[in-house]
């Protein structure tokens, strides 16, 4: 197993065929100005010792020297052995709601920054716990399946918008039958969801999927993000607000976090419900709940002991060059006198 620590470096590459394309336009330079002064057969008689090969040579070995340095640079790795790292921890998997309510600053920046603040936090704290991400409106979208890769978990959870899913809405209930979908271990105990959202639910049916997850052994941790006097919702362009979401009476409608809700899902699955507003308490309380779960053991194979191979590339590198210093443009008085060619 190989590992590139320095990929970009790769493009340091391109100058080896710009340095053969500047080669071959010095040659061409060299042979129609030549031909000005003199014909072949007299330059070859001015010019015995002159050797064609040895320019061809010489732009070969500065090519190989630079790729050398280039791979070098790129610093490869060579996994000296495989070996099997066991850890226990918990599936957490995040219900993200991107609805448009989500947009709401009654909370700063919105409630979607606050969100992904929130579970960015969170996962930050994580030590060998698994983590997987749902993104829902209307419906729900599986992000990130079931992993311990938390830098990926990250980058999605910046992804995520409002714009993702066309449909809008709060549909909870698919979310949480989503979360169903990502404990794939019958005998596993330890299935949690932390459902961060602002509570507000246009599809009902919310204590029945949660009766089910209870049965199926999932905690549901909801965390409301937003506020209960609650806020308009912008409609922006460009980063500027231009107006705020209006209802069918052209009244300006006000999104609030609905804790009822949010209260009464965590109810039925033996979960609590934790307020969004500070962040430092969030993550403390998330750190507690989890560290007094039972931890589930699961295997992950992965290649250790990384060793760096630099070392020989620049050593080759910094050779050819050194050959190159020896590389005259001229024949080689040992080989000319072996006559090879049989030259009068």
């Amino acid at each position: 197993m190989y590992l590139l620590e320095e990929k970009i470096y790769f493009w340091l590459l391109l100058s080896i065929p710009v340095l053969i394309l500047l080669f071959l336009g010095v040659l061409v330079w060299q042979k129609t100005t030549q031909k000005k002064f003199a014909d072949l057969v007299l330059l070859k008689k001015l010019s015995p010792d002159r050797s064609f090969f040895k320019s061809s040579l010489k732009i070969i070995v500065v090519s190989l020297a630079i790729a050398c340095i280039v791979i070098a640079l790129v610093n490869p790795k060579i996994g000296t052995k495989l070996e099997t790292v066991k850890r226990e921890g918990v599936d957490v998997v995040f219900a993200m709601d991107v609805s448009k309510s989500m947009l709401a600053e009654d909370i700063a920046p919105n409630r979607l920054e606050k969100s992904k603040q929130l579970v960015t936090q969170i996962i930050n704290n994580l030590a060998s716990d698994r983590i997987g991400i749902i993104a829902y409106a209307a419906s729900a979208y599986p992000q990130l399946p079931i992993t311990t890769d938390y830098a990926a978990g990250k980058m999605f959870l910046q992804a995520l918008n409002t714009e993702m899913l066309s449909s809008q809405g709060t549909a909870i209930n698919e979310a949480i039958e989503l979360a169903k979908t990502y404990y794939n271990d019958e005998e596993q105990t330890n299935r949690v969801l932390f459902i961060v959202s602002d509570g507000e639910d246009h599809e009902g049916n919310v204590r029945a999927i949660s009766e089910e997850a209870a049965k199926e052994g999932i905690k549901i941790f909801t965390i409301g993000v937003g506020s209960e006097k609650g806020a308009p919702i912008p409609l922006k362009q460009n980063g500027i607000i231009q107006s705020y979401k209006k209802n069918s009476q052209g009244g300006t409608v006000i999104t609030r976090l609905n804790t009822t809700t949010l209260q009464e899902i965590a109810k039925e699955t033996n979960g609590i419900y934790i307020d969004g507003k500070n962040t430092k308490e969030v993550v403390e309380e998330v750190s507690t709940i989890l560290q007094n779960m039972d931890k589930k053991e699961f295997e992950a194979k992965q290649f250790a002991d990384f060793k760096d191979q630099f070392q020989w590339f620049l050593a080759a590198g910094l050779l050819l060059l050194f050959l190159d210093i020896f590389l005259l443009e001229r024949k080689t008085s040992w080989v000319k006198k072996l006559n090879l060619f049989n030259e009068q």
